[in-house]
This record gives structure tokens, C-alpha cells and sequence, in this order.
């Protein structure tokens, strides 16, 4: 079993050029998550992972507001962000006994930041036409993972209702539906 600092590191590898790869006429643009044009979702994503960051270190994190992380370097700033993330999750003992005020396992709190940061990084490659393709470690972790938080995450409006995918498609696909969104989702749909 991989640790969660290593499939978050591969999860930041792969969404770190998609944040990159954003060009400042697409932060307006709707994404796969309907509440969040670019903009807002990269602001969100940005929060998540100092939120998930200050988890690993037993550390409170506020997840009432999301300040505007699209200002100055902010693309270098995501990558600093991220490699915090990791650099906090490799640490002795972040992935043991419970992490946040709701008394979580660790493990899956891993779980949960890495769930955001490959789907957001979907969501914002999708919305802004750029190609990406997750870690396989990564997507073969979270498809249990997020199967088994699924039903609670559709109760607090994380998750929408599943998305129906046919027989045979791929492992992500089934991740993305399990969230509820359509893995075939394209802006000039949304």
C-alpha cells in the first residue's frame, strides 16, 4: 500500500501543469462544477490544499472561506502550495490516528484532499481544453476510496447523485461519475 505523500505527489505532479497551463482569458469559463467558473475553482483548490495541509499536521483548518488565490504568481504559488501538501503528508505519523475536528482517519483525510485534487484538476483541464490523464496508483486508491465516502458526501452536497457510465469505462471515469459528474463533459456542453 502506497503511502498518501506519495499519491499525492504523483496527484500534484499532475495537476501542477494543468494550473500552469491556464491561460488568464479561461478564468471566467465554466467547469464541470457548475457553482465554480476557473476562477473560483482554482481559489477553491487552492484552499483545499492548505486546509488538507494543515490536517496532516493535526492543525486546524478553515473551511468557512476561500480568499482569491488567482493574484500576483499565483500558478508558482499552487505549485509551493502543493509541495507543502506532500512535504506535510510524508511526515512521521500523519497517516496514523485521526486528523480534523470530525475524528476522521487519517488515511482518509489523505483520501479525501487527494480525491479533490485529481478531480479538480480534471474539472480545470476539462474547462479550459486542456488534456489530462491521472496517476493509475492514484485512480486505483481513490476508486475505493471514494465508493466508501460517497454516500456521506452526498448527504453534505459534496458529491451530486451519480452519473450514469457505461459498461467498460475507465476506472477515472467511474470515479468522476461516482462524484457526479459526466466524464464526457465539455464547456461548450456545460
Amino acid at each position: 500500500m502506497k503511502r498518501i505523500s506519495e499519491l499525492l505527489d504523483a496527484a500534484a505532479g499532475d495537476a501542477l501543469p494543468v494550473v500552469r497551463g491556464i491561460d488568464d482569458s479561461r478564468l471566467g469559463d465554466p467547469t464541470p462544477c457548475a457553482e465554480y467558473d476557473v476562477h473560483a475553482l482554482v481559489s477553491h483548490l487552492s484552499q483545499v490544499v492548505v486546509n488538507f495541509t494543515a490536517l496532516a499536521a493535526r492543525q486546524e483548518a478553515e473551511f468557512g472561506e476561500t480568499p482569491d488565490a488567482v493574484i500576483g504568481e499565483w500558478r508558482d504559488r499552487f505549485g509551493e502550495r502543493t509541495a507543502a501538501l506532500v512535504e506535510a503528508w510524508a511526515r512521521p505519523g500523519a497517516q496514523d490516528g485521526t486528523a480534523g475536528s470530525m475524528g476522521f482517519p487519517a488515511r482518509t483525510v489523505g483520501h479525501m484532499v487527494l480525491g479533490d485534487l485529481t478531480v479538480h484538476a480534471w474539472d480545470l483541464a476539462r474547462a479550459t481544453g486542456q488534456e489530462f490523464l491521472p496517476d493509475a496508483d492514484v485512480v486505483a486508491e481513490l476508486a475505493p476510496a471514494m465508493a466508501a465516502m460517497a454516500p456521506k458526501a452526498r448527504e453534505a452536497k459534496m458529491f451530486g447523485e451519480p452519473f450514469p457510465v457505461p459498461e467498460g469505462a475507465s476506472p477515472f471515469a467511474r470515479v468522476l461519475a461516482l462524484t457526479g459528474r459526466d466524464p464526457d463533459w465539455r464547456p461548450d456542453r456545460g
